[in-house]
């Protein structure tokens, strides 16, 4: 590698099914994307529960997908089933939940328009009064309750539904050490606290001391805080989203 020129790869460790727009943008700005998923998506530990609630969709106002996994899982489990309803309304996280949605024909989408997480989403007007609304949410198993508890404290009935599970996945780490040794790593991009934890567990001490002094771009302050508390020392909060993850890290390698 020649020395004066700084290095490009960029980790991603989002799950693989959701990595490939991000790994994309990278590589047209002249970034390297290494792809290292910290997070597994598998099927829905309990189906039933899960079909028992598309089976009566109907009697819904808002379905809530929390991220473009719950929506290629939920959405897929429901066009095996049935036809969604016209008059549901569907919300998302971020962009890549609206575009997971608008690919399966769902046009209409309530979304936040800046920081992507549950506190904009919550912040849209259109949720301010949910008053004997009946929600259900789409998510993984486990995660925050901030979305339902707020929407109970606002008045509507709230069902979770869970449309997938999260695993820690196998992969080979030796590549990646290799490229720490080589110089060959410019950049580490974590968009959640949990693949962050999978992350560090998985590369293990050794590499945890280049990890600590490696760029990392995190889109959220939660994230940040997390890694900070891990003993990262270079990183750099962006703003949401795939363009400005992908703007942020090439614009923090290059030093620009």
């Amino acid at each position: 590698m020649n020395p004066t020129r700084p290095a490009r790869g960029v980790v991603i460790t989002r799950p693989a099914g959701e990595a490939a727009r991000l790994a994309a943008l990278i590589r047209a700005a002249g970034g390297e994307p290494m792809l290292y998923p910290a997070i597994e998506i598998r099927d829905a530990p309990d189906t039933r529960a899960l079909d028992g609630v598309i089976d009566r969709l109907d009697e819904f106002d808002l379905a809530v997908f929390i991220s473009p996994s719950a929506v290629e899982q939920a959405m897929s489990r429901i066009r095996a089933r049935r036809e969604l309803p016209a008059r549901l309304r569907c919300a998302a996280i971020g962009p890549g939940g609206v575009r997971a949605l608008q690919r399966f024909g769902v046009d209409e989408v309530i979304a936040p328009q800046a920081r992507y997480d549950s506190e904009s989403l919550l912040a849209s007007p259109y949720l301010q009064d949910v008053s004997g609304w009946r929600v259900v949410i789409f998510r993984g198993d486990g995660g925050r309750e901030l979305l339902g508890d707020t929407l109970r404290a606002r008045g509507a009935q709230v069902t979770y539904a869970v449309c997938y599970q999260r695993a820690k996945p196998a992969f080979d780490t030796a590549p990646l050490i290799q490229a720490w040794e080589h110089h060959r790593i410019g950049a580490v991009i974590v968009t959640s606290s949990e693949g962050l934890r999978n992350f560090c567990e998985y590369i293990g001490a050794a590499a945890q001391a280049w990890l600590n002094d490696t760029l990392t771009v995190v889109p959220h302050p939660r994230i940040a805080a997390a890694a900070r508390e891990r003993g990262l020392r270079r990183v750099v909060e962006s703003e949401s989203g795939d363009e400005a993850l992908a703007r942020t890290v090439m614009r923090c390698i290059d030093g620009a």
